[in-house]
């Protein structure tokens, strides 16, 4: 049964706490959602706004709407409640992100092939981060191409100049070389999609979603937390799979299957992003927030005009 008063959107875990961030992006990008057919996500979207609306199917149950707001929220924007595209979805990160980064550490060594996995991974990355970006800064066409151009350019010099670099370094420092290049990427990446919002700030809200106006310094601090939770996404799997690989390499039996390395090196970085990607995003709050005494000048003038010291913090959405 629903217990009375159950409100859909009201988060299941304190958001205030990394653990309840933790639980609840362990619930949203659960990998399995990727294989529930559209119609299934459809019929999750229409259950949630319909219970929102206060019109809940007959027979409903609370484990049922549950479900469906875990369908939801893995699917569709929370901005826009838009559907995202497969590949962009945080729930995608463990599939697509396991093959390239195991990918990228098992062919290293020649340039040519560090050139194609860095390109095929800011491919990837540049969806994800134009997917996830807050929906209310919109981004032409040609900003999305500066941005990618820019971001793979970043990452395929880093990782060209370092590939060369360590040609007559230890060997562990060369298969280092793939996180660095993806660490400089999302530097450049993640700032340069989300340009806009820069430029014109993003939509802040007092405490109960009022809209207060449009910040910069808003924008600059939630893509700075995205940049830093991508960048602790990546790591654990890109540093320390490396060490173990040069570490299990040194075994006859390895030596033996070295067809099988790049399978085995995907799979491993499988069971990293698994823990990381939910760890990653509960980094920071979803919903941000920030001191109105930090806000641009104006802004905050505005906010203390209208509202006196009633608003001490604005909130919006960092992304993911």
């Amino acid at each position: 049964t629903i217990p009375l008063g159950f409100n859909i959107d009201a988060p299941r875990w304190d958001q205030s706490t990394f653990m309840g961030r933790l639980k609840h992006f362990l619930n949203i990008t659960d990998p399995r959602t990727v294989l529930v057919p559209e119609e299934e996500l459809d019929r999750a979207k229409a259950l949630v706004e319909g219970c929102r609306a206060g019109l809940v199917p007959p027979g409903s149950s609370e484990e049922q709407l549950l479900y469906a707001k875990k369908l939801y929220d893995s699917a569709f924007h929370p901005d826009s409640g838009e559907k995202m595209n497969l590949i962009g979805r945080m729930s995608f990160q463990v599939p697509g992100g396991m093959a390239l980064t195991g990918c990228m550490l098992q062919f290293y060594r020649t340039v040519p092939a560090v050139v194609f996995w860095q390109w095929v991974n800011q491919s990837f990355n540049a969806i994800v981060n134009y997917t996830n970006r807050n929906a209310a800064s919109p981004i032409s066409l040609r900003q999305m191409g500066v941005a990618y151009v820019t971001a793979t350019s970043t990452a395929l010099a880093t990782a060209v100049g370092l590939n060369l670099y360590t040609k007559r370094a230890p060997p562990l420092l060369a298969r280092w070389v793939p996180f660095a290049a993806v660490a400089a990427a999302n530097c450049v990446n993640i700032p340069m999609m989300r340009q806009q919002e820069i430029i014109n700030g993003v939509i802040v809200t007092d405490g109960d979603n009022n809209e207060l106006g449009h910040s910069r310094r808003a924008a600059a601090k939630g893509i700075a937390q995205v940049v830093v939770s991508r960048i602790t996404m990546a790591a654990p799997g890109m540093i320390i799979l490396p060490i173990i690989m040069e570490r299990l390499e040194k075994f006859p039996f390895m030596q033996r299957i070295r067809v099988l390395h790049g399978p085995l090196q995907v799979l491993l970085c499988g069971g990293f992003l698994l823990f990381m990607v939910p760890a990653a995003c509960a980094l920071f709050p979803q919903r941000c927030s920030l001191a109105v005494a930090d806000l641009e000048p104006e802004l905050r003038d505005s906010i203390m005009a209208k509202h006196g010291d009633k608003v001490l913090y604005v909130y919006f959405n960092k992304g993911l």
